[in-house]
C-alpha cells in the first residue's frame, strides 16, 4: 500500500517558492509539528476515543482519523461508527481489527504498513490504548522496528473517574481489571493494602459485589471508597461510602448495568492495626459457619495472608468462643 503524499495543489509563499513536501519515510518522526500539516508523518498513531459520549473527542483525533493512511481498531464496528457520527469517510482506506485474540495474525500487517512509510491509527472501543485496553504489543514491536510512535490522548475512565469520588487524587494507583477469582483476587489487593494512594480498579458489572465484599476483607470496611458508572453519558452515577457499606448495597438487588470504576481511599497510620481488626472479623464471620480448618482457608484466600498465620488466629478465637460459651 503506497502512503499518501502533500497536497498536489500547494499554494506558493510570498516570495512565490512552493515549499518541498515533506518526507514520508517510514522512520520519520511523528511529531506534534508534523501532525499538524495537511498529511500525517509516517508513524503509529495511539487515538483515544470517548468513553461514552461522543463528543468527548479532541480534534487532535479527528484529524489523525481523518488523514491517516490506514486505521487499525480493536472493534472495526464501533470506530466505523464514531467516524460517521463526526462525518469522517473512510474513503477506501484499509481498515483492520486488532485486539487481544487476533494480535498475533494482525500485526504482521499492520507492520507492513509502516514499513511502506504509512500513517497508521490505532484506536480502542473507549477511552485510550494499552490502558486496561490492547495495544501493548503492537506498540512495543513498532518500537521495536524504529517506527516513530505517538499518543493522541483525550477520555480516560480513571481520569474521569478520580475528580468525582471525593477521595484524594495527588497521588493513585491504577491496578486496571483485579483477578476474577475471589482467592487471588484477595493476594493481589493485600498486596496494595498499605500503599498511601488512592487505588483505582475497572470492574464489570456482575463482578462488582463480589470484588467489594472482598475490598472490604482486604483493605478494610472502614477505608472511604467510591463506585462510579456509566461516566460521561446520560445517566451517569457516583456511589460514595466506605467499603462495607458499598459492600452491603450492591449485594442487594440486581447488578449494575454499564462500565464500572472503583476507587478506594489511602491507607491511614491505622493500616496495620485496621488489618488485625478485619482478620478477626472475617475469621468470626467464617466460623459461624465453617470449621477452623475451612475459616482459615478461605479467610486466607480471601486476604492474601500466610494459611498457617490465619489457621493460628483461628484456633485462638474458636478457643476463646468456646470458653465464653
Amino acid at each position: 500500500m503506497q502512503s499518501k503524499r502533500g497536497d498536489p495543489g500547494a499554494k506558493p509563499d510570498r516570495a512565490g517558492r512552493v515549499a518541498p513536501e515533506p518526507r514520508r519515510g517510514a522512520r520519520e518522526a511523528a511529531s506534534g509539528a508534523d501532525a499538524d500539516r495537511e498529511g500525517l508523518a509516517a508513524g503509529l498513531y495511539l487515538v483515544s476515543t470517548p468513553i461514552g459520549n461522543a463528543a468527548d473527542i479532541s480534534l487532535r483525533a479527528l484529524k489523525v482519523l481523518e488523514c491517516a493512511d490506514a486505521i487499525a481498531a480493536e472493534d472495526t464496528r464501533q470506530t466505523r461508527k464514531l467516524m460517521e457520527i463526526h462525518g469522517i469517510a473512510l474513503r477506501g482506506r484499509p481498515m483492520t481489527p486488532y485486539h487481544d485474540r487476533n494480535g498475533p495474525k494482525a500485526r504482521p500487517r499492520i507492520a507492513a504498513w509502516l514499513e511502506e512509510g504509512c500513517a497508521v491509527a490505532y484506536c480502542t472501543d473507549a477511552g485510550s490504548p494499552l490502558i486496561a485496553d490492547p495495544g501493548y504489543r503492537l506498540a512495543q514491536l513498532a518500537i521495536e522496528n524504529g517506527h516513530p510512535v505517538t499518543t493522541v490522548p483525550g477520555a480516560s475512565a480513571v481520569l474521569a473517574a478520580l475528580p468525582l469520588s471525593g477521595l484524594p487524587t495527588d497521588r493513585f494507583f491504577f491496578g486496571g481489571f483485579l483477578p476474577t477469582r475471589s482467592g487471588e483476587r484477595g493476594r493481589a489487593l493485600h498486596e496494595v493494602a498499605g500503599l498511601r494512594a488512592t487505588l483505582v480498579y475497572y470492574e464489570s458489572p456482575r463482578r462488582l459485589a463480589a470484588t467489594l465484599a472482598d475490598m472490604a476483607l482486604a483493605l478494610g470496611a472502614s477505608r472511604p471508597a467510591a463506585v462510579a458508572r456509566e461516566l460521561t453519558k446520560l445517566h451517569e452515577e457516583v456511589r460514595r461510602g466506605t467499603l462495607g457499606e458499598l459492600a452491603a448495597a450492591f449485594a442487594e438487588g440486581p447488578a449494575p448495568r454499564g462500565e464500572i470504576v472503583i476507587l478506594v481511599g489511602a491507607a491511614g497510620d491505622d493500616a496495620a492495626g485496621a488489618d488485625a481488626k478485619d482478620l478477626d472479623a472475617a475469621l468470626r464471620a467464617a466460623l459461624s459457619e465453617l470449621s477452623v480448618k475451612d475459616a482459615a482457608r478461605e479467610v486466607a484466600a480471601a486476604l492474601g495472608l500466610p494459611r498457617r498465620e490465619v489457621y493460628a488466629r483461628a484456633l485462638e478465637l474458636s478457643k476463646a468462643r468456646d470458653e465464653e460459651r
